[in-house]
């Protein structure tokens, strides 16, 4: 089942790059890109598209990250409080038996 995987995963990454390889050899005009306030150098627009994928992959990552660092404070803090509550409700505990006997 192993080789399955890594046989249809190897099939994948042939037909990806392939596809980008045509890609690219198939748009080779160069473009400048125009922005508010400066202008990129020209360049082939598959070169440019492929950029832009991978910047907006990398800034997913980046911000997919900052969430994951905020939940895991928030579960730390809840994790502290449930700590501390146990403690107390063990003193509570331990406090009336003591009152019993």
């Amino acid at each position: 089942m192993r080789w399955l995987k890594t046989l249809l995963v190897l099939a994948l990454c042939i037909v990806f790059l392939f596809c980008g390889w045509t890609f690219a050899t198939l748009n080779t005009e160069l473009v400048s890109i125009n922005m508010f306030f400066f202008t990129l150098p020209e360049a082939s627009l598959s070169i440019w598209l492929m950029a832009s994928f991978v910047v907006g992959g990398i800034a997913g990552v980046l911000v997919s990250s900052l969430f994951v660092m905020v939940l895991k404070l928030k579960l730390k803090a809840a994790k502290r409080k449930i700590s501390s509550s146990d403690k107390e409700l063990d003193q509570l505990r331990t406090a009336s038996l003591k009152r019993s006997s």
